[in-house]
């Protein structure tokens, strides 16, 4: 009789087990969605915006310039560190405390009346942003590795919720309110939300990798697959923010309405959801991908052939081969999954493709409107989208060959 009592009770122990292990499992999740829709929620939530905190603050146009330039510099920047701080206080922790940066400086931001507090705080928020876009790939390769299409598929769909929601949100708050400030400030209760999770589940973090087996970003580097990585992650970026910053005003210059452009670019930049619901699952059942570089250069190719030559008459078809092009952001994340074993591998490819590679869209805008001065018209702004776009699909039909960053870098090993 006690030996059948003692088996109901180890029956009922492994059923509790497993009941824990399924919620931690489903914190994870919701915490991979929650965190991305934070990761753009600082940059989107200005641009809608702008005038009305410069004007709130007294902001030169020197210093508004800064502004708009800072989202490149801390992603670049503290992207870079991101791999250091995972290897000294764990993934999750590091999280924690970028989620919480995030959500203060998004907080506390819009209740300073000068420009130097505002960008100071904007950088505290804006290094959550850079360090999640590092992390996010990480954890889904560590906890999810099993599930990588389906993981990445959720983070990139809520990143592209959060950055839409920030831009379209913005201004019917303020409207609503009366007052930037509390628009801006709003955004913060997401971040508060996306903690809660993450510090459910801290006592849950994988043990930490001997330091010895960590990838630095210049081991990464030292191989060609890095800067594939790198300048297929850079120029997409590039080509982004320049249609980001420049599209809507490009077609108002060839005669269409402020209205009309705006909702050009809303398409543009929606498109990115449905992108992201399909591709990385597409990516994870395949093992050459080079098939998906082709497709998106070629939406790319047509729509900007179509933008040349007959800018406004098929304007909307234009605009959807644009927004589908720009799928190559999704494609560059998967990529970090689907070309890497190990988490420190994918954390690394991440870290070095993005630090490098933010700092070249920054730069994109700045080369298309000079372009564009000293030309006095929009063709030669458009070609060079044509040369990055080309560029793009040179080095993805590289990276898209089935292979791994580990097995890279034992072949340079080998050589040395």
């Amino acid at each position: 009789m006690a030996s059948v009592t003692e088996t109901r009770s180890e029956s009922a122990e492994t059923d509790r087990a497993a009941g824990r292990g399924r919620g931690v499992v489903w914190l994870l999740v919701a915490g991979v969605a929650l965190a991305a829709v934070n990761l753009r929620t600082a940059i989107t939530s200005v641009g809608p915006v702008l005038d009305e905190v410069t004007a709130g603050l007294g902001m030169s146009s020197t210093v508004a310039g800064v502004l708009t330039t800072l989202p490149v510099l801390c992603f670049a920047a503290f992207g870079a560190a991101t791999p250091s701080l995972i290897r000294r206080f764990g993934e999750h922790h590091v999280l924690v405390a970028a989620l919480i940066a995030l959500t203060v400086g998004l907080a506390t931001r819009p209740l300073v009346g000068d420009p130097l507090p505002f960008l100071a705080l904007s950088a505290v928020a804006l290094s959550g942003g850079a360090i999640g876009n590092v992390l996010l790939p990480t954890l889904v390769k560590e906890h999810f590795p099993d599930r990588v299409g389906t993981m990445t598929t959720l983070y990139t769909t809520f990143l592209a919720l959060g950055t839409t929601i920030a831009a379209a949100g913005t201004v019917p708050m303020v409207q609503a309110t009366g007052d930037w400030r509390v628009a801006l400030g709003a955004f913060a209760a997401f971040g508060v939300v996306a903690v809660v999770p993450w510090l459910l589940v801290l006592k849950h973090e994988p043990p930490r990798k001997d330091p010895s087996s960590a990838l630095s970003l210049r081991r990464v580097l030292s191989t060609g697959m890095g800067w594939q990585s790198v300048l297929f992650f850079g120029t997409q970026c590039t080509v982004a923010y320049i249609l980001f910053g420049w599209y809507a005003q490009m077609l108002r210059d060839q005669g269409m309405s402020a209205g009309m452009a705006g909702l050009a670019l809303s398409v543009l930049t929606a498109l990115a959801v449905p992108t992201s619901l399909v591709l990385p699952g597409m990516m994870a059942r395949a093992r050459d991908h080079r098939g998906f570089v082709l497709f998106f250069f070629a939406c790319y190719a047509v729509g900007l052939a179509g933008i040349w030559f007959w800018p406004l008459q098929g304007i909307w078809v234009w605009t959807v081969l644009l927004g589908l092009g720009m799928g190559t952001f999704t494609l560059a994340l998967t990529f970090f999954a689907v070309r890497t074993r190990t988490s420190a591998a994918t954390a690394a490819m991440s870290a070095s493709s993005q630090s490098v590679g933010y700092l070249m869209g920054g730069l994109g805008p700045f080369l298309f409107g000079f372009l564009h001065q000293v030309s006095g018209g929009w063709h030669a702004p458009i070609a060079l989208v044509a040369v990055l776009v080309t560029v793009n699909m040179a080095v993805g039909m590289l990276l898209g060959r089935p292979r791994y960053l580990e097995d890279a870098l034992e072949a340079r090993a080998a050589r040395s």
